[in-house]
């Protein structure tokens, strides 16, 4: 593998032939209305799934066009035992992600025999999280760490929930609290398992605090968070693309949609054509007026790219026909449609380091069970409080792929403090092979005299990503435009950068949001989809917040 290797790169399955005809037709042989949508991460596969279920669509009327050769967008997981593996990220998942759990009991698992809401639900009744080292101090593992909050924290954080957004406005949570509040574990545990940084969005923080408040209760042993099977491509992406697939949906890859024509007619705003480039060739497809585009706006992992065990992974430029640029194009000269700059240009407080482990000898997780006292899967992020990086790990179930050997095990990590060195290795985490990383991690765990025996055994993929946090950064009312701007026909925005009020960005759960809201306006079915969770109007879960802010 090269030390320049793009993500994108890496996980490109095979192209599929592209017939403009196949999307584009005479209008004379138009069965029905069709849909386009750009961007084949989980926000367009869950509009592709809600368009055929909800909204009577035939699954060979939608097309779904992509710039990669694989879909899934952020959720993605590649690799080979030989190779290594490879996952960007991951997603939390919980019981109140009402959007996520309604789209996927309809999809069956890839063996067929119960859906995978169902799945998920079974395997975490199973195996639920309980962590017994959320944080490791001096290497000693800390079982249901205290917040260590002052009353004036625990009243900032009162006030924030009750306060309007307005009031706020694009301050930044270190704007909200005295220094002193970041050097609590609450903020190590908060901002490790969200990625948070003090000067993200104080809108997002509060945001955060009322959607996940019943979570506040079990915080520091990670209850209530659920897990999938094997890792989210597997077990939510590849169910899905081969429902869709099955039910006809077009998917054209590698295909980078570069603008949208658009035209005004009755007064509404209406796409008339898409242009792309394929294969160094620009094109363009017809839309006509009652079909629909669907834009997943942005990307949390656009300009990714890879290291390996002897090369640190290279800070990417943006991508000339990607997201961000499609989106730049579309808001010039339309405020109603966003400001992406405010989201794209501050790669310094945006990005972070993600890492992957693949182990061909299980011996380290052994050590790490006897160390935190929590088997692979049960544990979830354990966050390594000394550490001048910030890093924190992951040990899943293992297998952790599907077609993962036995004897193979795979672990993930990432740095929110990547310009720092580390404490071990005399360089920033943004500058360090996959190598150095596993080394300062095996230090940090405390393994100093098995490092060359480990290392030996492992493969340390890191990942670097630009734009990875880029949605928290502070923003004004308009920043991120409505799901269906007002005055448009035949368009709506859809992913992490479109305005959903009340839900929080970063989440599986907010991408399939927005998708359920375009297709249910933009057909209108007269329907929405479930509502936000509202914790923080129920008395006991209030309560037992309290209680556990308090350390009770």
């Amino acid at each position: 593998m090269e030390s320049a290797t793009s993500a994108a790169e890496f996980i490109t399955d095979t192209v599929t032939e592209f017939d403009p005809d196949m999307i584009s037709p005479s209008h004379s042989d138009r069965g029905q209305r069709r849909a386009y949508l750009v961007g084949g991460g989980i926000a367009s596969l869950a509009a592709a799934a809600f368009m055929i279920r909800d909204g009577d669509f035939r699954g060979s009327e939608i097309t779904v066009l992509e710039s990669l050769g694989t879909l899934g967008g952020s959720l993605d997981g590649a690799g080979s035992p030989t190779t290594g593996y490879v996952l960007r990220g991951g997603r939390m998942l919980e019981s109140k992600y009402l959007c996520t759990f309604d789209l996927f009991g309809s999809i069956p698992t890839l063996g067929g025999d119960k859906t995978v809401t169902q799945e998920i639900i079974d395997w975490n009744d199973a195996l639920q999280t309980s962590a017994k080292s959320r944080l490791v101090r001096g290497g000693i593992a800390i079982t249901a760490p205290k917040f260590g909050l002052g009353e004036g924290d625990i009243a900032t954080l009162s006030r924030l929930v009750l306060e309007p957004e307005g009031m706020l406005g694009n301050t930044s949570i270190a704007d909200q609290f005295d220094p002193s509040f970041f050097l609590t574990d609450f903020w190590l545990m908060w901002c490790t398992t969200f990625a948070f940084q003090p000067w993200h969005s104080a809108v997002e923080f509060k945001r955060y605090l009322v959607r996940f408040v019943h979570m506040v209760d079990g915080f520091n042993r990670l209850r209530g968070i659920l897990r999938t099977v094997y890792n989210q491509y597997d077990s939510m992406v590849r169910p899905l693309e081969k429902w869709l697939r099955d039910h006809g949906v077009v998917f054209v890859l590698d295909t980078a949609v570069t603008d949208l024509e658009l035209v005004e007619r009755d007064e509404l705003t209406c796409v008339s054509q898409i242009r792309y480039v394929r294969g160094g060739k620009a094109g363009a497809i017809r839309v006509e007026d009652d079909d629909l585009v669907m834009v997943t706006l942005g990307s949390m992992t656009e300009a990714s790219s890879l290291g390996d065990m002897d090369h640190p992974p290279p800070l990417g430029a943006r991508v000339e026909n990607g997201a961000w640029s499609l989106w730049r194009k579309l808001a010039a000269d339309r405020n109603d449609f966003g400001c992406p700059a405010v989201f794209a240009d501050h790669v310094e407080q945006s990005k972070w380091v993600s890492f992957t482990v693949t182990l061909r000898d299980p011996a380290l997780l052994h050590r790490i069970h006897d160390m935190t006292g929590n088997v692979p899967g049960e544990g979830g992020l354990m966050t390594f409080v000394d550490s001048n990086w910030l890093a924190s790990i992951v040990i899943p179930h293992q297998p952790h792929f599907l077609g993962q050997p036995d004897d193979v095990a795979v672990f993930w990590g990432y740095g929110l403090a990547v310009d720092r060195p580390g404490n071990f290795v005399a360089k920033p985490m943004s500058a360090c092979s996959g190598r150095e990383i596993l080394m300062e991690i095996l230090r940090h765990l405390g393994l100093d005299s098995d490092t060359d025996v480990i290392l030996d055994a492992a493969i340390c993929i890191p990942c670097m990503m630009p734009y990875i946090t880029s949605q928290f950064m502070p923003r004004e009312h308009g920043d991120r435009p409505e799901v269906v701007p007002l005055g448009t026909r035949n368009l709506a925005f859809i992913g992490q950068f479109c305005e959903l009020p009340e839900d929080v960005v970063f989440t599986v759960e907010y991408s399939i949001r927005s998708a359920q809201t375009a297709v249910y306006e933009l057909l209108d079915l007269g329907r929405e989809p479930p509502p936000v969770y509202h914790g923080a109007f129920d008395p006991r879960v209030l309560f037992k917040a309290f209680v556990a802010l308090h350390d009770l």
